[in-house]
């Protein structure tokens, strides 16, 4: 329980001075296209592990309290590298990409749902361990919701 709040307060400085940095724009098409790679593997990541979730939480697999804190400790973990995976900015060079502009563009406001989602995964993770089906329930949906809202404002549909 105390690493898990050592571990927010850490995730929360750590998320804050990620952005306080001007995003670089890529050097290069090459660049530009690593960059996204990167960062689109971090995403893929984070969605496999939410995809277990929501399967959970909507009753299509069966609630796993372990499996459950397992992945948010890995969601958490993830949050936490966004911003590095984000800091170049591949907007001058086309790529295949479904992120706007706007995360270059509004860093604090990008930086605020890259906090939202360190905080909810630790939250699930707390709540995880204590094994309550339904609270687990309402967290997971806490997660899911800093997920879509990142998604409608920094990511092309």
């Amino acid at each position: 329980m105390k690493f898990i709040k050592v571990s927010v307060a850490v995730a929360t400085l750590v998320s804050c001075a990620a952005f306080t940095v001007v995003a670089e724009p890529a050097k290069s098409l090459k660049h530009a296209k690593k960059a996204t790679e990167l960062r689109q593997s971090v995403f893929s990541l984070l969605g496999s592990n939410m995809g277990p979730l929501g399967a959970m939480a909507r009753g299509k697999m069966p609630m796993d309290p372990v499996a459950v804190e397992k992945h948010a400790m890995r969601i958490n973990q993830l949050s936490l590298m966004i911003a590095d995976y984000s800091k170049t900015d591949t907007s001058g060079f086309k790529v295949e990409t479904e992120a706007l502009d706007k995360i270059w563009k509004h860093g604090d406001d990008y930086n605020k749902r890259i906090n939202d989602l360190t905080l909810a995964s630790a939250k699930l993770q707390k709540v995880a361990a204590a094994k309550d089906s339904s609270a687990i329930k309402g967290a997971i949906g806490g997660v899911g919701k800093t997920c879509g809202g990142c998604h409608d404002d920094f990511k092309a549909e």
